[in-house]
């Protein structure tokens, strides 16, 4: 179940980080700036990994430190957070936060794995 919640707060981030971005342009410009901003965030979710997690594939195109990962994950969740306050939907923002925390909560083990690995 927190696996479920875990992929629909990633996706929730990506659809606020399109949001803000897209509201940065006008027309077409909107468009460019809400593909790019997603595509940049996924990419960065997808790439910089710990080596063995076991969460994941297993598999590290760009490896990185657990706290790295750690930062990069928050960085892109609670982004997507304040991308939904940005563009004018506090309430989301605030339930994504709350749930943010949920997750990282029920997932005190991986924490303390992601944390112990350097």
């Amino acid at each position: 179940m927190n696996l479920l919640l875990r992929v629909c707060l990633e996706l929730a981030a990506l659809a606020g980080i399109g949001m803000a971005a897209f509201q940065a342009g006008e027309g077409i410009i909107g468009y460019a700036f809400a593909i790019a901003a997603v595509l940049l965030a996924a990419a960065t979710w997808g790439v910089f990994n710990v080596p063995d997690d076991p969460s994941r594939s297993g598999k590290a195109p760009v490896r990185v430190s657990g706290p790295v990962r750690l930062a990069v994950e928050l960085t892109i969740l609670l982004g997507g957070s304040l991308a939904f306050y940005l563009a004018g939907h506090a309430w989301i923002a605030l339930t994504h936060v709350a749930l943010i925390a949920l997750h990282y909560a029920l997932s005190s083990d991986r924490l303390r794995w992601l944390l112990k690995q350097s």
